[in-house]
Formats: C-alpha cells, structure tokens, sequence
C-alpha cells in the first residue's frame, strides 16, 4: 500500500502510511531538533496540523510513559522520512507505529522530507492532506478545505472544568489553560498552588478565586480569532490592573493583544529546540512552536518594552510593561524538549508575586 502528502499547490509526496489507516488534512508545518518527537507530538499547540519533523529518523528511542506533553497525541498527521520499527532503549514502551495507530493518527513515511521543508521555507505554511487513496482526489479535497486556524482551536485542547492543585503555604496562581503542555504545569506546581482554568473563565470566577497572579499557556491557532479576543483577551483586560501576569507562547501574543499590541502570522513559524534567543546581553537556546508572533512597533506603541529578540530573524520573543507586573515569552521555558536556558523565568514569576 502507498501513502501520499498532497500539498494545497499540487504537489505529491509518496512514501508508505503507518499509524492509524485514515485520510486527514491540516496545516503543513515543521519541527527541527534531533529529539523530542513524542514532546511535539503530544504538545496542544499542534492541534490542526500536520507535522513534519527535518530529523530523518523518527521512533529511534521509541515511546515511554513519561515524556507525552497531554494525554493524547494532538498532531493531525505526520509525515516523515523513515520511521524506526525496531526502538532501543531502556524505557520504550511502543514503537512510533502503534503509538499513532492507539491514538488514530495516520502518518506517511519514506518522503523526501528536505526537499518539502525547502517548499515550506520557500512558499510558507499551506494546507495539505494525508492519505493511501487517490491523491488526486485528496487534492480536490485540501482545495476546498477549511483552514483549521478559521476554528477556535483552543476550545478543542483545553481543559473543561477547573482543576485544582494544592501546594500548602505557596503563592496562588489561576492558569489560563488555552492547551497547556505538561511540563509547564509541573514548573507551576513545583512553585505554587496552581487552579488550572478553562480559556473562557470569566472574570468574577478569577477574582473569587483569590489568586495572587494569573498565567496564560501556550496553545493552537490564530490569537486573534474572535472567540479568544472576545472571552480571554476581554478577560485579562478586566483583571490587567489586579494581579501580576505571565504568559509563554500564545499567552505572549494574547497578553499583547490585550493590551493593544497587533500579532500577524509568520511565514513558516518557528518550531523546534534550538532557537537562539538574546536577552540581557546573552543567548538564550530554547525550545519553540508557534506560528504568529508579536508586531514589534505596536508593541512599543502599547507600553511594552521588548525584552526578547530571536537571533534568526529579529522578531519578537518577549514582553514587559513598562508599568504594570506583566511580561511574557514567546519561546517555552520550561523545554521538554529542548534546553533548559530559560528555566529561570519562573523564578521570576515567583519573585514577582512574592514582591507584590
């Protein structure tokens, strides 16, 4: 049996399907890093896409109990240029293969990966559809596909209902859950006494809540889509002048609409663990996954000073007010995977609640 990538410009991949048999489109995009494919796989801000990893052998290491970001795999796809059936380590528990397959999400496999991460870089992100049919018709089906982004993603990835974490003694913190990886979490509970929220908390249910600051996750799509400016960006308006804030990621660009800041799409995003970032006079190497980012001049029209640049492109990579306790990341500190060189910034969230 076959298996095709179709792009939304005609183009055709064909390699050999594994994971679950069948057909889906989303938005095509890729992750560099040597590693971390069961992170990426599993983190939230995935959701809607289709990923294509620039390493070329994935499932190597195979799949264990601890590194998954969610409790499921939240990529829409994955297309790759070999994956591993035979893992070694000491930890694997599945092989890339039944991984996918447990969690319903098809791949395709044996694809000139560089040379579709070359047509990425060159053209932008695009819509594309995997499938063993008929490419063609999958083709005709991409073309008049909705894009996922037209959807509020964040609805599909974040938590229901608020979930508390207790941590006698420790500063309280309300967590804006827009697709929260679980490795932020950790970083949260480790510090504080963290209630995880759902995007669309409103702001009395914050304020009685009594928290002494709020966090806002990472997460899928367009920040700017109208359910996400009308519920949480209106939200943390609200509460901006009650309780210190940080943000990581689509928590950036959300913090920075609200407060007047513009966010724009980029061509084919930043995805990966090896982003170099300067901050305070040194670099940063981080872990990375979004595809919009902050507009640099409206950022510094709306009172916020830019306190993080990326080094490959210039764009923006953090925020600070100028005025209130509020600043933001665009890269993910807390790794996993990827390094661990902006770990501290929780800290600093920490000292700013104590200092408050």
């Amino acid at each position: 049996m076959k298996g095709y990538l179709v792009l939304e410009d005609g183009t055709v991949f064909e390699g050999m399907p594994f994971g679950f048999s069948k057909d889906v489109i989303g938005e095509v995009v890729f992750s560099t890093g040597m590693t971390g494919y069961q992170e990426s796989l599993t983190d939230p801000s995935y959701c809607g896409q289709i990923l294509v990893p620039s390493y070329p052998l994935i499932g190597n290491y195979g799949v264990n109990g601890n590194d998954s970001q969610s409790g499921k795999v939240q990529v829409w796809g994955y297309a790759v240029r070999e994956v591993c059936g035979h893992p070694s380590h000491r930890d694997s528990e599945q092989t890339m293969d039944e991984f996918l397959r447990g969690h319903q999400v098809p791949g395709v496999s044996g694809i000139d990966t560089r040379e579709l991460i070359r047509k990425i870089r060159d053209s932008g992100t695009m819509m594309g559809g995997i499938t063993s049919g008929d490419p063609k018709g999958m083709l005709d089906r991409v073309r008049k596909s909705r894009h996922p982004e037209l959807s509020n993603l964040v609805s599909m990835v974040s938590t229901r209902e608020v979930v508390r974490f207790g941590r006698p003694g420790a500063k309280k913190v309300a967590v804006f859950d827009c697709g929260v990886k679980e490795n932020i979490m950790l970083e949260l509970r480790d510090r504080f006494e963290v209630y995880q929220l759902p995007f669309d908390t409103d702001a009395d249910t914050v304020r009685g809540l009594d928290p002494d600051g709020i966090f806002i996750t990472n997460g899928p799509g367009n920040p700017a889509h109208p359910d996400m400016i009308g519920k949480t960006v209106a939200t943390l308006a609200r509460l901006k002048e009650e309780y210190p804030m940080m943000g990581i990621c689509l928590g950036n660009q959300l913090l920075a609409l609200m407060l007047g800041a513009k966010t724009y799409k980029l061509k084919f995003g930043h995805r990966g663990i090896n982003q170099p970032v300067k901050f305070e006079g040194r670099v940063l190497i981080t872990s990375q996954n979004h595809g919009f980012a902050v507009d640099r001049e409206s950022a510094e029209d709306a009172g916020l000073d830019v306190t993080f640049t990326n080094l490959n492109d210039g764009t923006v990579e953090g925020v600070r007010h100028r005025e209130l306790p509020i600043f933001s990341v665009q890269f993910h500190p807390e790794a996993h995977a990827g390094p661990l060189d902006a770990n501290f910034l929780f800290d600093r969230f920490k000292q700013m609640l104590e200092a408050d």
